[in-house]
């Protein structure tokens, strides 16, 4: 038996990545005034959560392959942002740390948030319970089936 397809703005799937789109519009002014792509952005904000990280390591927190990262990370050295460092120890891994550029700039990415907040019209409050719901959601999905 056939189904009428379910309409794109009653997908959930369709929902978030218009709106991941949207978000990225909001940011894209603000982070080229930084010099900064945003999968760049979230290099530096995953070595703001902790720096020293392996490329495997930011990869793995940004759910992306290392041959993602690599070229990221390798822009951001050359903009004077991180600087890499091969392990002494495992000479395949290449370990990521921010300069003094690349931490200063943290403070200058607040107004990304104060952004989505004055463009979405949302209290904090509710931007915190809809984060907290997307990501209930991506963590289910990426739970094995039945685990």
């Amino acid at each position: 038996m056939a189904h009428d397809p379910i309409p794109l703005d009653s997908q959930l799937c369709f929902s978030i990545y218009a709106t991941t789109l949207a978000i990225n519009r909001t940011y894209k002014p603000m982070l080229d005034a930084l010099g900064l792509t945003y999968p760049q952005y979230l290099v530096l904000s995953a070595l703001w959560e902790g720096d020293g990280q392996t490329i495997g390591a930011i990869g793995e927190r940004l759910s992306l392959e290392p041959s993602t990262i690599t070229p990221l990370v390798k822009r951001l050295e050359l903009a004077g942002f991180v600087g890499r460092l091969r392990n002494p120890a495992d000479e395949r891994q290449v370990q990521v740390r921010l300069t003094a550029k690349g931490a200063a700039l943290r403070a200058e990415t607040g107004c990304l948030t104060e952004a989505l907040l004055r463009r979405s019209g949302m209290s904090v409050d509710q931007i915190i319970a809809l984060n907290g719901q997307v990501q209930a959601l991506r963590d289910a999905l990426v739970r094995p089936e039945g685990g």
